[in-house]
């Protein structure tokens, strides 16, 4: 149970997931937050009356203990934390979509102030890997960069889509951070340093991580579900009409085990088991919840949890003790409890009756020759038999994936529910036939819109025409990863001008078992000569895919689709326990369209340049003017005076029209940038291993040095090497 010590308000705004705790002297901890028009505030209660003036911060009206750090910039992620282990302090690291400032609050001057063209959506800033310093790790635009309190470029590598949200844990037990990074394509990805060693598809945009303890991690997505993983396995998650703000792992009851703490759109804080995800403890603010954080804030040796709220509300709670029992929290809770025992035990008492009434009627269909139609109790030998196939549709369906529910007898089914992630809107579906179409046989189009395994969470209602009580089959059937490509004739279609091919020393048959897992097959592709062929058609858009398997090892992809020909080389790596694997490729149609695509992040940038320097000498002219301006003024030449202010305004309101122009670039220069990105993470994913880290290395570098010619021989062969 936490006990609220302190309460604070603050008279500024909070802008979401933008809250920070440092000691910025060594000492002390202050709270930082973003507020809105481009501001940051510290609140330091510690050093009353120390006023501290500079370039970039300055003190806030409202309050005495606020200092306000001016941006100028929307800030879009915030973290503090130690950078230079030798200043002995920490430090703020300020993030917006152009720049990244590291901040030395306690000297009040810039560690560093870099560009970054991917922008910073999320920061953290820790220890990865082997590397030696600790480094400020943003994520942006498809792209990852670490760097060190120097400002040194020390970590780079290419995601699958804009970067949401990061943390830093030990993911495999090695004693070393691994980077979690979650974002928009739905996909919690595990970096150790460059490298991906783990993924995990999840049904929404990853919105916040926190790491536990050991290689346990809390999760949040845009759609209000919160949970826990523990390497790739998920413990627990819940669902909730509300939007999680913040998340934190705190040990409330001190025994050595964090629990997740989650702060919600709709003010509520909670407190979750981290082994069950059962509610212990939750309270409530009067706004939504800005950010969660912990640190010494009264100074007396205990840890507190601090909770802000939006509008500027701080709270800091301690775990009560054991005596700490009858107080208002301790009475919602139990309250609680009493409602969920209540609802249980009505659920015990509707079960009992339910048998208690299968049982009457068992025992009158005994007593009296009664027809099947008649019975409520379903035969002991039922059983439910689940098919999946590929449906080709027509003119009035498209085509999809089918699964067939069926009984083993004269049963019916009355009414199917069926979970799957990522498939259905609300990620469940039922299917309640009409009393004139009841069968014992139900199909259900499944379209899953990616091409990952997903577990189908099947629960059906089994009885008679007139039952009134029904028996519930739950079963689990798992959709192959490729379930949305039917196989075809390598005959009736040309097969596609790009491909993959590389070699493998393994046998043919444990391709084709990959083969047989990974996609619906009518029936267990078998060998039957020498070189192996099967070709699919999309189900989505009517594309193409050809394997070819040699005696020797050697395997041919054929696709125009890059990404679907680095699903299948990470899914076949996976199943043969291949660790290393470098490929040759060629994608002519997409490359033509990254070419393209290079052409315009060039224009851009010249565009970006120039902008640049116009506003440079505008503010130049706009200066001067405004001094001869003023001196007119002081002489009394007021015709002068209007002259150079109606000049001034021209120039402003032209200063003002580049701003827009340049803001325009600036987006168009991000569309193209994550188009680059998600390129080099392509060419990547077509290779496994050391391969693949190499790959976007050299095509980083390729980029750098803007050679064109080496950045598509790379994607091609791997390497940059003749």
């Amino acid at each position: 149970m936490l006990v609220p010590v302190f309460t604070l308000k603050l008279n500024h705004r909070i802008l979401p997931r933008m809250v920070a705790l440092g000691k910025y002297d060594g000492a002390h901890p202050c709270l930082a937050a973003a507020t809105q028009a481009g501001k940051v505030f510290i609140h330091n209660p510690h050093a009353r009356g120390q006023h501290v003036t500079a370039n970039r911060t300055m003190q806030s009206s409202q309050d005495s203990d606020i200092s306000l750090l001016n941006i100028n910039q929307g800030v879009s992620c915030l973290t503090a934390g130690v950078l230079n282990p030798q200043l002995g302090y920490d430090c703020l690291l300020i993030g917006t979509q152009t720049n990244l400032l590291a901040y030395d609050v306690y000297n009040n001057s810039d560690l560093f102030y870099r560009e970054v063209t991917d922008g910073a959506n999320a920061i953290v800033l820790g220890m990865l890997g082997d590397i030696s310093s600790p480094l400020a790790i943003i994520g942006g635009n498809c792209a990852l960069q670490g760097f060190d309190h120097e400002g040194n470029d020390l970590f780079w590598t290419v995601t699958g889509d804009n970067v949401r949200s990061l943390a830093l844990c030990d993911f495999d037990g090695d004693g070393k951070k691994e980077l979690l990074v979650g974002s928009e394509d739905f996909d919690i990805r595990v970096f150790k340093e460059d490298e991906i060693v783990a993924e995990m598809s999840e049904t929404e945009t990853i919105t916040a991580l926190s790491p536990m303890y050991g290689s346990r991690f809390g999760y949040a997505l845009s759609n209000g579900t919160v949970g826990v993983y523990d390497k790739t396995a998920r413990y627990w998650r819940i669902k909730s009409k509300n939007h999680a703000m913040s998340i934190h792992a705190f040990d409330l009851n001190s025994d050595g085990v964090c629990e997740l703490i989650t702060g919600w759109s709709n003010g509520k804080v909670d407190a979750r088991s981290d082994r069950t995800g059962e509610v212990i403890f939750k309270d409530n603010f009067a706004s939504s919840i800005a950010g969660v954080v912990e640190g010494d804030y009264r100074m007396d040796g205990n840890t507190q949890l601090i909770c802000c709220s939006v509008d500027g509300e701080v709270r800091g709670y301690l775990p009560g003790s054991q005596e700490m029992k009858g107080n208002l929290m301790d009475t919602s809770v139990e309250q609680d409890l009493i409602r969920e025992l209540s609802q249980k035990k009505q659920n015990l008492l509707l079960e009992l009756r339910n048998y208690e009434e299968n049982s009457k009627q068992a025992e009158l269909s005994v007593q009296v020759n009664e027809a099947d139609g008649q019975r409520g109790v379903i035969p002991a030998n039922t059983q439910l038999q689940t098919a999946l196939s590929v449906n080709l549709g027509s003119d009035s369906q498209a085509a999809h994936v089918e699964l067939c529910i069926s009984t083993s007898n004269d049963t019916i089914i009355r009414a199917v529910l069926i979970f799957a992630e990522g498939i259905f809107e609300g990620e469940s579906h039922v299917v309640h036939p009409s009393l004139q179409n009841l069968s014992g046989r139900i199909q259900v189009p499944l379209t899953p819109p990616k091409d990952v395994p997903v577990d189908l969470h099947i629960k059906a209602f089994v009885g008679y025409r007139s039952s009134t009580q029904f028996h519930v089959f739950e079963l689990t059937r798992q959709l192959p990863r490729f379930s949305m490509y039917a196989l075809s004739s390598p005959d009736l279609v040309p097969e596609p001008l790009s491909f993959v091919n590389f070699t493998i020393s393994e046998r043919v048959q444990r391709v084709v078992m990959w083969l047989n897992q990974s996609f619906l097959l009518p029936e267990d592709a078998e060998l039957q000569s020498a070189p192996f062929q099967v070709c699919f058609t999309s189900l989505r858009d009517a594309g193409q895919l050809c394997i070819k398997i040699k005696p020797n090892g050697e395997i041919s992809i054929s696709t125009d689709d890059i990404d679907l020909a680095g699903d299948i080389i990470q899914s076949m790596a996976s199943f043969l326990a291949i660790e290393d694997l470098q490929v040759e490729a060629d994608f002519p149609a997409y490359f033509e369209e990254l070419r393209k695509v290079l052409v315009k992040v060039d224009e851009f940038h010249t565009v970006h340049q120039k902008l640049t320097a116009d506003m440079a000498d505008h503010s130049n002219l706009i200066r001067s003017m405004l001094v001869r301006a003023e001196d007119s003024r002081l002489m009394g030449d007021m015709r002068n005076m209007k002259k150079r202010y109606m000049e001034l305004y021209d120039l402003n309101r032209d200063l003002l029209n580049e701003y827009k122009i340049r803001c325009t670039n600036h987006t168009e220069l991000l569309n193209n940038l994550k188009s680059v990105n998600q390129a080099i993470q392509r060419a990547g994913q077509l290779r496994v291993g050391k391969p693949k880290t190499q790959v976007i290395t050299a095509c980083r570098d390729a980029i750098r040095n803007n050679n064109l010619n080496m950045l598509f021989r790379i994607m091609r062969v791997g390497t940059a090497s003749l």
